[in-house]
């Protein structure tokens, strides 16, 4: 099930079509023999999604912004592991999980900083009025219910749904199979149902 909410993919990770993924393949080729100018490339290209990807696994705006830096440092310091002629997208989508994956763990081993005093992740409201607030209050359930999932569950939903990936790209990311992804989509499709319910009685 897709989302349709057009908010979803508002800031969706570039086009996979044949032609961006040749572009990001060039670009990374170019890296890997220390073309930094090719580097700044791909940054334009993939900064504002990366954030938006990280930003819905952790939930925090600012930790997105910092993680995406280090996204693209790691990329560089790895440049050399991007097998030729491989996608880039599913890589540079790994890295960010991973990324993601270790702040998570180490916030949790912070007794003093609770996940839940994060920073949310800043969204707009579609209408004025009441139906601004509403829609604020809609998105911001869905982002905490998104948050309170667990880490897999979470990730497989954030690929499939706001990132548009399927669930055989999704495990080639999180070194699963395509039928535990498809598990970790229904449960966290069931787990959503329930936090919101209330909201989908008004859908």
């Amino acid at each position: 099930m897709r989302s349709a909410d057009p908010s979803v993919r508002s800031q969706a990770a570039p086009a996979a079509g044949a032609e961006a993924a040749a572009l990001d393949r060039e670009l990374m080729a170019r890296v890997q023999v220390g073309d930094e100018t090719a580097l700044g490339l791909l940054m334009e290209r993939w900064e504002r999604p990366l954030k938006a990807v990280i930003a819905r696994l952790v939930g925090n705006a600012a930790e997105a912004e910092e993680l995406a830096q280090e996204a693209f440092v790691r990329l560089w310091q790895q440049r050399e592991r991007f097998r030729a002629g491989a996608e880039f997208r599913p890589w540079m989508l790994s890295l960010a999980l991973n990324l993601a994956r270790n702040r998570l763990r180490w916030w949790r081993r912070r007794p003093l900083v609770a996940l839940e005093e994060w920073t949310p992740v800043p969204s707009a409201a579609g209408a004025d009025g009441a139906g601004a607030l509403e829609a604020q209050e809609r998105v911001e359930a869905v982002r905490a219910a998104v948050v309170a999932l667990p880490l897999d569950q979470r990730a497989a939903l954030v690929l499939f749904e706001y990132e548009g990936l399927g669930q055989a790209e999704i495990a080639e990311i999180v070194g699963a199979t395509p039928k535990a992804i498809e598990r970790r989509l229904e449960r966290a499709r069931a787990a959503l149902r329930v936090t919101l319910a209330r909201w989908l009685r008004r859908a």
